[in-house]
């Protein structure tokens, strides 16, 4: 008998753990819409005589020690021959050094053929209407109204010498070189050649300068990257406790990481307040990163509870960048409070659909008109292999594929109609976004 019980239980186990196909009409209607991506690196490829791109991430990874990929991003992953499939008629079933070089013809080709109008030919491949570029400036590639511009923003919290807190994290070292880099590229575009003496007025004639500037060059969301560098606990710091810390170091010396910590506090509550009263969401990117040394636990969307709660910043818009992943369960609970999103790019090319669909599901059975849809296409300045055309083709499709078993479970089990289905779908892949940045739909 007892032995008999434990079959029927396991059987029963079995069959609510088993996920059933996506319903073929549902896959049909989501294929139709025309997604916003709320979040991608796209990359310029340079012509003859013209220098690389170098503006398609704040802190490009490409100098990091770094342990091999996932499963899906390594370059033996056969869903690439599908995006090369999908988007330069590759006809090999396999990536042979021989049949590469086809690939390499076709995508020379492609790019050719198309021009300045190549990148808005792979989002229509993609089925992507308008994409939120990452990049320190957008650049003639990336034209609106098919792409829109993410500025970073984590250099204007970054005005002293790293220093102490560089030599925390081997990964650091680079990056608070990259942020001081782009710190001084904001002055000069300001007319300056250094930081002001005060920081009120590092505030006034730096930070809420440079902001306003990028709002006027386009700007619809600005973004931090702030997890490469530190925890994200962010503290709500006076501006007595900060000044002493600039006025010291300003100047130059090597400010102890505590201090600097401090000013660095107050300097993002600035920053989002800024954000807030010019109607620009602030994106966090939360989840894994590049390098070896990067530290998930610091990168806990958990830790910006302070700061979504903080009733000085109540008029900001926050998006946690990639879902939070591993940490999807608090970012449902997390979505409850007014001025809180996310989306769930990255994760669209870690995942395979079956796992995001379980994400999805959590999140749409809670705050569903909180979601957004993102890619985290990127890739390097080189025209061939896997680059920003691919990761962005399979973040596209797995997303459409997840959301699609997600709903359908949701309908098996009577939650949902299906046209409450559809208009879900819409609005994870669009909607949202329409809504949330007052886009034109």
């Amino acid at each position: 008998m007892t032995k008999l019980l434990a079959l029927v239980l396991l059987g029963a186990t079995g069959a609510a753990l088993a996920q059933p196909a996506a319903d073929p009409a549902l896959v049909e209607a989501i294929a139709k819409i025309k997604a916003i991506d709320n979040h991608a690196h796209p990359v310029r490829y340079a012509v003859e005589g013209s220098k690389p791109d170098d503006e398609y991430d704040a802190l490009p990874c490409d100098a990091l020690e770094s342990a091999p990929p996932m499963v899906r991003g390594r370059p033996d992953n056969p869903e690439w021959i599908g995006a090369w499939r999908a988007l330069y008629g590759y006809s090999f079933g396999d990536a042979s050094a021989d049949h590469a070089k086809t690939l390499v013809i076709a995508k020379q080709s492609a790019l050719r053929g198309h021009g300045a109008s190549y990148a808005a030919w792979v989002l229509d491949k993609m089925g992507i209407e308008t994409m939120f570029a990452n990049r320190v400036a957008l650049g003639n590639d990336f034209a609106p109204p098919r792409f829109r511009w993410v500025p970073f923003v984590d250099a204007l919290m970054l005005p002293l010498n790293g220093g102490e807190m560089e030599r925390l994290n081997p990964d650091s070292r680079p990056f608070y070189g990259a942020e001081a880099h782009l710190l001084k590229r904001y002055l000069w575009d300001l007319g300056l050649s250094k930081s002001p003496a005060t920081l009120g007025d590092y505030v006034s004639q730096v930070v809420t300068a440079t902001l306003e500037r990028q709002k006027r060059a386009g700007a619809v969301a600005l973004k931090f990257e702030a997890a490469y560098l530190r925890p994200l606990n962010f503290s709500n710091v006076p501006q007595s406790e900060a000044e002493p810390v600039y006025a010291r170091y300003v100047g130059g010396g090597e400010p102890p990481a505590g201090d600097y910590r401090k000013l660095q506090d107050f300097l993002f509550h600035s920053i989002a307040q800024e954000a807030g009263r010019l109607g620009l969401a602030i994106h966090i990117h939360s989840a894994p990163g590049c390098g070896d040394y990067f530290n998930i636990r610091g990168a806990n969307p958990s830790l910006l509870e302070d700061v979504f709660n903080d009733p000085s910043l109540r008029k900001t818009n926050f998006v946690i960048v990639h879902g939070g992943w591993p940490y999807t369960k608090s970012v449902a609970a997390l979505l409850g409070k007014p001025n809180v999103y996310t989306d769930f790019s990255f994760i669209t090319q870690t995942l395979y659909p079956r796992a995001l669909a379980e994400v999805l599901r959590d999140w749409l059975e809670w705050y569903p008109e909180k979601v957004l849809f993102g890619t985290d296409a990127f890739g390097g300045p080189e025209a061939n292999g896997v680059n920003w055309e691919e990761s962005g083709w399979l973040a596209s499709t797995t997303a459409r594929e997840a959301l699609a078993l997600a709903l359908t479970g949701m309908m098996r089990d009577h939650e949902i109609t299906r046209e409450r289905a559809v208009q879900l779908a819409r609005m994870l892949l669009r909607d949202n976004a329409i809504k949330l940045y007052g886009l034109q739909p």
